[in-house]
C-alpha cells in the first residue's frame, strides 16, 4: 500500500493488486505550485496556486500548510494576492482575467472582470492596485465595491508583482523589457530603476529599504539600491523562481514548482517547502530508461534514483511551450502536445524545438508509430490525427473526448474515449470498443499484448488482455484526480504564452514492464511493478 502524504496527505491508501508492488519515484508535492506570496496579519505566508485553484497559509518557522482557499471553492487560478486594511483576500486569476476578493467570513466576490493576464496585486494607504502581464498591459487602481478601475499606466511590457516603495511610487519589473521601473500612482511616465537583469518577476521592499527582486529566468534573488540600481545577489536558488514575501524581516522566496525558501543570508538558505511537481501530465519512456515527466511550463527528466533533472521550461531557449503529453522520438529527442494548440519535436539537450503541426484545440495525449508517424487526439472536436512525411491524415473523428493515445506492437491505435467511459481501437476509419465502463479513462499505455488505462474517477488502474480480453484492476484508490465532491474548474490560457491548461493524467510503459502514473492529486510520479 502505498501512504497519502504531500498534499494529498488526508487522501486515499493506494493500493496494488495481488503479486504488483507501488511506490513513489518523486516525493509527492506540498503545494499546488507557489506563485504570489505575502505575509498575513498571524505571520503566516499565504500562497496563490494557479496549478491546483488554491491558497494556503504557511507556517514560517515549521512549514505547516493549511488550505485557505480550496481547490474548487470560489477563487480561480491565483497567481498573487494582497489583503486589505479590512481583512479582505484579493487574488488576481490569471487564467481567468479578473480579480476575486474573499472575505474573512469566507465568502466570495469578484471586483473585476476584465484584465486580461491579471497577475500583480498590492495594496497601499487605501489603494488597491493590479496589473496585467503582457505586452501593453495595463496598470490600474480597483474599486473594492467593484466600480470602474482608474488607469495609473497602459503601455507597460508585461508588468509582474510589485510594490509602493517608501517615496509613494509604484515599483515594478518591466518582464519584457528586462528592467525595474518606477511609477507615480497618479500615473505619468515612468523611470527606470535598474535594468540588466535575469527576467525580473517581482519587486518587493524588505522592511530596511532595499528591493529584493526574484529573477524567473536567471534564477537569481537580487537585491537592488532603489536610489542608484546597484545590484547584488541574495541567493540562486534556479530558474522558476515567482515572488517574496518578508516576515519580521526575514525574507522568503517563491519558486513556480512550489518550494518556498528562506534567505538566511547572502548565499545561505533553508528550504521551508521543498519542491515538488504541479500537476503532473504526460509520461514517456526513452531509449535509455529515463523518464520523461511533463508538469506543463516545466518538464523534467527522471532516472532510478536520481532526482527530477528540469529539461526545460517556459523561459528556457527552444522550450515548445506548455506541454501536456509526449512520446520519444529518438536518442535524447520527444514529440510534444502543447497547451498552444501544436505539436512539436523537442531536444532539450539542445535547446532546439520544430514545430510539426499547429491550429489546433486542446490537444491531449501523443503516440508515435513504428514506422515514424505521429498520431495525436483533440479532445473538444473527438478527432484522432495522424502525422507523417508533413501530412496530417485524419485516423477518427466524432469521438466524445478523446484523451490518451497509445499504439500496439502491430501498429494498431488505442484511444481513450473520455466522454464516453471507454477505450477503443481505430480501424479503418472505426472505433471498436477494447475495454467499457469506465468513468473517465485519460492516460493509456500498451506493452506485452495488454493495455493499460488509468481512470481518475474510479481512482483506479485497468489492465486488459488484448489476445483475450481478460481484465484487472491492477491499482485502487491511487492519487490521481479531485477529491471527492470536487468540482475542478477548468483552467484558460496565459495570454500569448500559453493556451488553456486542462490537466492530463499520464501513463507510460517502460521495456521492462514497470507502469509509470502521473499521480496529480499528490503531485508525484509512480511505479507499479510486478512483485
Amino acid at each position: 500500500m502505498l501512504e497519502p502524504s504531500g498534499r494529498n496527505r488526508h487522501g486515499l491508501t493506494a493500493k496494488p493488486a495481488e503479486g504488483w508492488m507501488l511506490h513513489r519515484m518523486t516525493r509527492a508535492s506540498r503545494l499546488n505550485g507557489a506563485n504570489g506570496i505575502r505575509t498575513g496579519a498571524d505571520g503566516r505566508i499565504y500562497v496563490a496556486q494557479v496549478a491546483g485553484s488554491q491558497v494556503s497559509a504557511v507556517d514560517p518557522d515549521t512549514g505547516a500548510v493549511e488550505t485557505i482557499s480550496p481547490m474548487g471553492g470560489g477563487i480561480v487560478g491565483p497567481d498573487d494576492l494582497v489583503f486589505d486594511d479590512r481583512g479582505n483576500l484579493f487574488c488576481t486569476e490569471i487564467t481567468e482575467g479578473r480579480v476575486s476578493m474573499m472575505a474573512p467570513d469566507g465568502t466570495y466576490k469578484v471586483i473585476a472582470d476584465d484584465m486580461p493576464v491579471a497577475n500583480p496585486i498590492t495594496f497601499h494607504q487605501g489603494h488597491l492596485i493590479a496589473g496585467e502581464l503582457r505586452m501593453g498591459g495595463r496598470i490600474v487602481e480597483l474599486d473594492r465595491d467593484g466600480g470602474a478601475p482608474r488607469v495609473i499606466y497602459d503601455k507597460c511590457p508585461m508588468v509582474n508583482a510589485f510594490e509602493v516603495g517608501p517615496d509613494g511610487k509604484l515599483y515594478f519589473p518591466a518582464q519584457g523589457a528586462n528592467e525595474i521601473w518606477r511609477i507615480s500612482l497618479d500615473g505619468g511616465e515612468p523611470e527606470v530603476v535598474a535594468r540588466d537583469l535575469g527576467v525580473p518577476d517581482s519587486v518587493k521592499f524588505h522592511p530596511d529599504g532595499y528591493i529584493v527582486s526574484t529573477q524567473v529566468y536567471s534564477g537569481q534573488v537580487l537585491r537592488i539600491d532603489p536610489r542608484t540600481g546597484e545590484k547584488s545577489v541574495l541567493a540562486d536558488i534556479g530558474p522558476g523562481l515567482d515572488n517574496v514575501a518578508f516576515v519580521h524581516g526575514r525574507t522568503f522566496v517563491s519558486h513556480i514548482n512550489g518550494s518556498i525558501t528562506e534567505i538566511l543570508e547572502p548565499g545561505k538558505t533553508r528550504p521551508l517547502v521543498e519542491k515538488g511537481l504541479q500537476w503532473p501530465l504526460g509520461l514517456a519512456v526513452g531509449s535509455k530508461g529515463e523518464v520523461f515527466v511533463a508538469d506543463g511550463g516545466f518538464c523534467y527528466i527522471l532516472r532510478a534514483g536520481e532526482e527530477l533533472q528540469l529539461a526545460g521550461m517556459l523561459f528556457s531557449p527552444g522550450f515548445p511551450g506548455w506541454i501536456r503529453d509526449v512520446t520519444p522520438a529518438g536518442a535524447d529527442e520527444w514529440i510534444v502536445t502543447t497547451a498552444n494548440g501544436e505539436v512539436a519535436r523537442w531536444n532539450p539537450a539542445a535547446a532546439e524545438s520544430e514545430v510539426l503541426a499547429s491550429g489546433y484545440d486542446r490537444l491531449m495525449g501523443v503516440a508515435r508509430a513504428p514506422g515514424g508517424a505521429v498520431v495525436f487526439a483533440e479532445w473538444p472536436t473527438g478527432r484522432v490525427l495522424a502525422l507523417d512525411g508533413g501530412k496530417v491524415e485524419e485516423l477518427a473523428r466524432g469521438l466524445d473526448r478523446p484523451m490518451g493515445v497509445a499504439i500496439g506492437d502491430d501498429g494498431t491505435v488505442y484511444v481513450a474515449e473520455s466522454g464516453a467511459g471507454r477505450v477503443v481501437k481505430l480501424a479503418g476509419g472505426k472505433a471498436e470498443t477494447v475495454i467499457d465502463g469506465l468513468a473517465r479513462p485519460e492516460g493509456v499505455a500498451c506493452h506485452g499484448g495488454r493495455l493499460f488505462v488509468v481512470d481518475p474517477v474510479s481512482k483506479q488502474l485497468v489492465m486488459s488482455d488484448l489476445s483475450g480480453g481478460a481484465r484487472e484492476i491492477l491499482a485502487s484508490d491511487l492519487p490521481v484526480g479531485a477529491p471527492e465532491g470536487v468540482t475542478v474548474r477548468p483552467l484558460g490560457g496565459v495570454g500569448d504564452m500559453c493556451g488553456p491548461m486542462y490537466t492530463f493524467v499520464g501513463l507510460a510503459a517502460g521495456s521492462d514492464g514497470t507502469i509509470y502514473l502521473s499521480a496529480d492529486a499528490e503531485g508525484s510520479v509512480l511505479a507499479l511493478r510486478p512483485a
